[in-house]
C-alpha cells in the first residue's frame, strides 16, 4: 500500500526553499496572503494558498458537527471531484461516530491519514491516501481534507501550520446560517443540566433540584447529546468542559 506518511524523510513543498530562513519567509508570505483573503472574505482563495503551501492537489473543508446523512450539507468549500465527496461522506461519519469525545479532543490539529475505498475513483496521478486535519472554530468542529500527488512525502510541521492557519481563515470567512447556529447552541436549561451532570447528579436528583420531571431532564440531556454529537453523558461533560460551559 502506497504511503504519503509524514514520518519518513521530509521534503519541502514545491516552490519553497529548504533553507530555514527562506522557509520562514515562505510562511510569512503565506500568512500575508491569507490576511488579504480574510479581508476580502475569500475562503476558496485562502484554501488554494494553503493547499499550494503543502503541495497538495485538492482541498475539502467540512463541518464535523453536522449530520452526514443529507447529501453534501456538511461541505463548506471544496475543489474535489463531486463523486469523491459523496463517496467519502459515509467514511467520515463512521470515523466520527467511532471516536469518543476525549479522542476527538486529543486528535485536534494532528494530521491523520486514511485510505479511500476500492470503489472510489481518484484523479489520475493522485494518491489513494488522503490527509485530514481537525480543528475547532469556536464551538464548531471542522476538518480540512487534502489530496496529494502519488508518492509525495509530506512535512509534518507544514501540515500543522496549515491546520492552524485554516482555523484562522475559517473563523473569519465562515458565517454559519441562523438555522445552524440554533442547532448547535444549547439552551440555558440544557447547560444547567450539564452542570449538574458534571457534579455527579442523577436524572432523579436533577429533577428535584430544578423542580421538573425526570422525563423532562432526560429529554434535555438527549437534546444536549444530539446537538453536541456525543453518545454518552461523560462525552457530553467532556464537550462542555472543552467549551468552558461547566
Amino acid at each position: 500500500m502506497e504511503s504519503i506518511r509524514a514520518d519518513v524523510a521530509l521534503r519541502e513543498p514545491h516552490g519553497f526553499s529548504a533553507i530555514a530562513g527562506e522557509r520562514k519567509s515562505a510562511r510569512e508570505q503565506l500568512v500575508h496572503q491569507l490576511r488579504r483573503c480574510a479581508d476580502r472574505v475569500s475562503l476558496p482563495a485562502g484554501l488554494r494558498a494553503l493547499t499550494q503551501y503543502v503541495s497538495a492537489s485538492h482541498y475539502l473543508l467540512v463541518r464535523q458537527d453536522l449530520s452526514f446523512d443529507s447529501d453534501t450539507d456538511f461541505v463548506v468549500a471544496s475543489d474535489w471531484p463531486f463523486d469523491m465527496v459523496r463517496g467519502l461522506a459515509g467514511s467520515i461519519a463512521a470515523n466520527h461516530v467511532r471516536m469518543s469525545e476525549f479522542d476527538r479532543c486529543c486528535n485536534l490539529m494532528q494530521p491523520s491519514f486514511s485510505q479511500f475505498a476500492d470503489d472510489v475513483a481518484v484523479p489520475a496521478g493522485v494518491s489513494r491516501e488522503y490527509c485530514a486535519i481537525v480543528f475547532n472554530v469556536g464551538r464548531v468542529r471542522m476538518a480540512l481534507l487534502l489530496l496529494f500527488p502519488e508518492h509525495f512525502i509530506l512535512s509534518q510541521s507544514n501540515l500543522r501550520d496549515v491546520g492552524l492557519l485554516t482555523g484562522y481563515l475559517a473563523s473569519i470567512c465562515c458565517r454559519p446560517s441562523t438555522r445552524l447556529e440554533r442547532e448547535s447552541d444549547l439552551t440555558d436549561r440544557e447547560i444547567e443540566c450539564l452542570y449538574w451532570i458534571a457534579e455527579g447528579k442523577t436524572s432523579d436528583e436533577i429533577a428535584v433540584i430544578l423542580g421538573i420531571s425526570r422525563n423532562t431532564i432526560n429529554n434535555y440531556i438527549a437534546s444536549v447529546m444530539r446537538k453536541t454529537a456525543t453518545k454518552t453523558r461523560s462525552e457530553a461533560i467532556a464537550w462542555a468542559v472543552r467549551n468552558n460551559l461547566v
